[in-house]
C-alpha cells in the first residue's frame, strides 16, 4: 500500500492535492502526518522526503517527491488521474502545472489556512490579476470541456491541484464571478474535501510562522478551529 507522508491539513495546501486525489479516486493509502515544527521542518521531513518538503510518496522502495511528480506516478497506475481525451489531458497538465508554478500573489497573500476567516485589507494588482487568471482558466476548463469538473464529467489531478484555491477563497472571501465561485464551492462539497476540512478544524497543532502569514495581509474575523 501507498504511504502519503503529509503536514497539516490546516495549512498544507501541497499536501492537500495528492491526498485528494488518492482520496477521490478510491485509491487505498496510509496517511503519515508529521506537523510544521518551525525552522527544523526539514530536518524532520526528510527522515522520509529526499528533499525535506512534504508531500512524498512512498510505494515500498520507490520514493517519489513533488506533488506533480506524484500525480504523474500514479497516472502510470491507475485510471482516472487524467482524463482520457488526449486534448482534454493535454490542457489539464497544462493547467496543473500552471497552478504548480504560478500564482505568486494568491499565495503569498492568502496562505491556507481552513479554520481561519480573513478580511484583507485590500487586493492589490497583482492580487487581482492571479484571480482574473483564475477566473479564466476556471471558466475556460469549464465551457470546453462542458464540466462539472475542469477537464469534463470526473474529478481528477487538475482539480486536485487546484483544490486548495477553494479554501483560500473561503477563508478570505476571495470575489470571482458566478462560475468560477461556483466550482470552488463544488470543490468544498466534495467528500475528501469535507474530511480534510472537518481533520483540519480538529487538528490541536498551532505553528506560529503559519499563523503570522495568514494575518500579514488582513484582519482575523473568526478561527473556527477547536480550541
Amino acid at each position: 500500500m501507498y504511504e502519503l507522508h503529509i503536514a497539516n491539513k490546516n495549512y498544507s495546501s501541497w499536501s492537500l492535492r495528492p491526498w485528494l486525489l488518492l482520496t477521490e479516486l478510491g485509491i487505498p493509502f496510509a496517511e503519515r502526518i508529521t506537523p510544521f515544527g518551525g525552522p527544523d521542518n526539514w530536518r524532520a521531513f526528510r527522515a522520509f522526503s529526499p528533499n525535506g518538503k512534504v508531500p512524498c510518496l512512498r510505494d515500498g522502495e520507490a520514493v517519489v517527491w513533488e506533488s506533480l511528480a506524484i500525480a504523474e506516478y500514479l497516472a502510470e497506475r491507475h485510471a482516472g488521474v487524467w482524463p482520457a481525451d488526449a486534448a482534454a489531458r493535454a490542457w489539464a497538465r497544462c493547467a496543473a502545472a500552471e497552478m504548480h508554478a504560478g500564482f505568486a500573489a494568491l499565495r503569498g497573500t492568502c496562505p491556507m489556512n481552513c479554520g481561519l476567516r480573513v478580511r484583507l485589507r485590500g487586493i492589490g494588482a497583482a492580487l487581482q490579476a492571479d484571480l482574473g487568471r483564475l477566473a479564466e482558466l476556471w471558466s475556460e476548463g469549464l465551457d470546453r470541456f462542458g464540466g462539472p469538473f475542469l477537464a469534463g464529467p470526473a474529478f481528477g489531478a487538475v482539480d486536485a491541484f487546484f483544490a486548495p484555491v477553494a479554501w483560500r477563497i473561503q477563508s478570505y472571501g476571495l470575489p470571482l464571478a458566478p462560475e468560477p465561485a461556483a466550482y470552488a464551492a463544488r470543490l468544498r462539497e466534495l467528500p475528501g474535501m469535507r474530511r480534510w476540512y472537518a481533520e483540519a478544524l480538529a487538528e490541536p497543532w498551532r505553528e506560529p510562522a503559519h499563523e503570522a502569514d495568514a494575518l500579514a495581509h488582513g484582519e482575523l474575523a473568526e478561527d473556527l478551529r477547536a480550541v
